[in-house]
């Protein structure tokens, strides 16, 4: 088996922010505009959550089309865990964001005493790719709950939240390029803080000017982002053919 994850560059935290977005704007249309409630949503993206990952676990290499389409369903997925834990259960934010991150510390915990590597360059056995997934999905989990936290929680607003976990972003990609911070723990770092900038970055466009948003709507924000990121998953894909062919 191949590594089943794509490198690192510049379209991978493009296509990640823009899925992480989706994943909360998405969860709100067919939460709300769609009426299907928590708990509908919450059927019919697990079911097609749970399609999308046999599928990545069936591939014997990545493949960006496969890959990305997980990665946005999962968004989607986490975001509605953490709602259908807060407005479902009557969970506290700050309860939620402390479950997931010692959720997710167990899963880097595990995975380390398992496989003695967190590195996503290696992902070239399926219970590696279990571990990765697991991971994937208590960061998408953990930052809808610890991005709900600092906007509407602690009333920071959706522009606030946004800067702050942007500027948050900035000092991990400084502390990896100048201070020479290992690779491993930045990448994971980043990953987990694209999940709440996300989250903020897709409130602020989608939410309604009385509540701080710039009002564009669920509807006009997924569709936004989904386009974007299909025509950097189709570059992707016809990229990875032209090297296929020239190999």
């Amino acid at each position: 088996m191949l590594n089943k994850v794509p490198e690192v560059t510049l379209f991978f935290w493009i296509i990640k922010i823009m899925a992480t977005t989706v994943g909360e704007t998405a969860a709100d249309f067919l939460n709300v505009n769609l009426n299907f409630g928590l708990t509908g949503t919450s059927a019919v993206m697990g079911g097609l959550l749970l399609v999308a990952l046999l599928a990545q676990l069936r591939s014997r290499k990545y493949i960006p089309s496969i890959y990305w389409v997980a990665v946005v369903l999962i968004s989607v997925f986490g975001t509605l865990v953490t709602d259908n834990m807060v407005d479902n259960f009557g969970v506290s934010l700050n309860t939620t964001t402390a479950l997931f991150s010692v959720a997710l510390l167990a899963t880097f915990g595990l995975w380390y005493a398992s496989e003695k590597t967190l590195s996503i360059h290696t992902i070239f056995t399926t219970r590696r790719e279990l571990f990765y997934w697991a991971a994937i999905l208590f960061t998408f989990a953990l930052g809808t709950a610890a991005g709900d936290l600092a906007a509407e929680g602690l009333q920071l607003g959706y522009t606030v939240s946004a800067l702050m976990f942007g500027a948050m972003i900035g000092a991990v990609t400084i502390g990896y390029y100048v201070l020479r911070l290992n690779a491993v723990p930045a990448f994971w770092i980043a990953y987990i803080l694209t999940r709440p900038f996300g989250a903020s970055f897709g409130d602020l466009l989608s939410q309604p000017v009385a509540n701080g948003g710039l009002g564009l709507g669920t509807v006009v924000t997924s569709a936004i982002f989904l386009l974007t990121i299909l025509g950097l998953v189709a570059y992707l894909t016809a990229t990875e053919r032209r090297v296929a062919g020239g190999a």
